[in-house]
């Protein structure tokens, strides 16, 4: 029997094709992303080929939901991918299976491009991504939600974005860990900020989008383990920052990132800036006038205070965090699928969320799989 639909996943992805950036400026037509094929990797999408960026995306790799690697170590060629992860209309069809009424959508190719050297080359790819977003879920913009993308190259250009972005249909927006000038919690992005406040986007951020990887220590499945460390340092700048307090009616999305870390990563912001607030960043008088973001911010009330009301978290299948939800703030947790990566519990998620019933009551679960998401959103509650 097919599963009901009615969870919402907060984080799903596309594996975008060649077509996703067929609109790019002209001027980056020859960098724009191409498919291919490659040995041990199987499907790959080569960002910036032959250009001074390159990078490879191992589709075959990466997205293969339901599978194992063991099953296919030289990865999936293009013809084996799940077809849900460029074209919409299978993916409606995979999205029944696993009993989803409807799924945020963020990008797969468009988070390896966060990491790009290139502002202009980011955005010459974001423009043409966004487009093709936008088509890709009017397909069913009830059920297919879309998350645009910025290159965040400064700030006028970004509330520019911002306002594409929201005219294209999409519901948020998904910023690279780190934009073209400053960092996120400086003052001259106060202007972005609110903006994306007034325009009631959610902002994003989304693991491995601020170059994870490249300094952990050991085997590479230390980094593996380590990417959600990028997400807490960027919430903590935001909140210790006081873009948070400045800007209340902001919401922010900390994407794949899990939750169960949650409670102990507030508990410690809040005993850190109670104890050291006075010395720590203000034993040495200039700093804050040679560098304005160095500098914490003077918060009226805790820190945690600021992150339980307005950053949403998205987890898959973290039981960790369903256990502490005393600790959490549950209106502010969101289930994911993952779909069609490989973290992703499709096709079995009603096996997932038949076991987080055992651990919270029956309104808060119905909070996590699917209102809050709808809320942030502003989806059609029949969906």
């Amino acid at each position: 029997m097919a599963p009901r639909l009615h969870a919402i996943s907060a984080d799903s992805h596309v594996t975008e094709p060649e077509t996703a950036y067929a609109t790019i400026d002209r001027a980056f037509a020859h960098r724009a992303p191409v498919r291919a094929t490659r040995p041990r990797q199987g499907a790959v999408m080569v960002v910036d080929p032959d250009g001074p960026g390159e990078r490879i995306v191992p589709i075959g790799r990466v997205a293969t939901a339901g599978r194992t690697h063991v099953d296919k170590p030289d990865g999936w060629d293009w013809d084996e991918l799940h077809p849900g992860g460029f074209d919409p209309v299978a993916r409606l069809d995979e999205m029944t299976r696993d009993g989803c009424a409807a799924e945020v959508v963020y990008p797969t190719v468009g988070m390896v491009l966060c990491n790009h050297p290139d502002r202009a080359y980011q955005r010459a790819c974001f423009e043409a991504y966004n487009r093709w977003l936008a088509e890709w879920c009017a397909t069913d913009p009830t059920r297919l939600v879309g998350i645009g993308q910025t290159a965040a190259r400064d700030p006028d250009e970004a509330i520019a974005d911002l306002g594409a972005i929201r005219a294209l249909g999409l519901r948020g927006v998904m910023l690279p860990g780190f934009p073209g000038r400053h960092d996120w919690h400086h003052p001259d992005w106060d202007p972005f900020w609110a903006a994306v406040a007034d325009l009631g986007i959610p902002a994003s951020f989304h693991i491995l989008t601020s170059g994870e990887g490249t300094r952990w220590r050991g085997p590479g499945m230390n980094g593996f383990l380590g990417v959600i460390h990028a997400n807490q340092d960027l919430l903590g700048a935001l909140v210790l920052g006081g873009v948070l307090a400045r800007h209340p009616r902001l919401r922010i999305v900390c994407v794949e990132a899990d939750a169960g870390w949650v409670p102990h990563f507030t508990f410690r912001m809040d005993t850190l800036y109670a104890r050291h607030r006075h010395w720590v960043g203000r034993s040495d008088p200039g700093l804050a006038t040679r560098d304005p973001g160095a500098v914490h911010a003077d918060l009226p009330r805790p820190p945690s205070t600021y992150f339980h009301e307005q950053v949403y978290v998205t987890f898959q299948d973290d039981e960790v965090a369903l256990r502490s939800i005393a600790m959490l703030n549950p209106e502010r947790l969101m289930w994911a699928n993952d779909h069609p990566h490989s973290d992703a519990t499709w096709p079995d998620s009603e096996r997932v969320r038949r076991r987080f019933a055992d651990l919270v009551d029956a309104p808060t679960l119905e909070r996590i799989l699917r209102t809050n998401c709808a809320s942030l959103y502003g989806l059609d509650p029949s969906v």
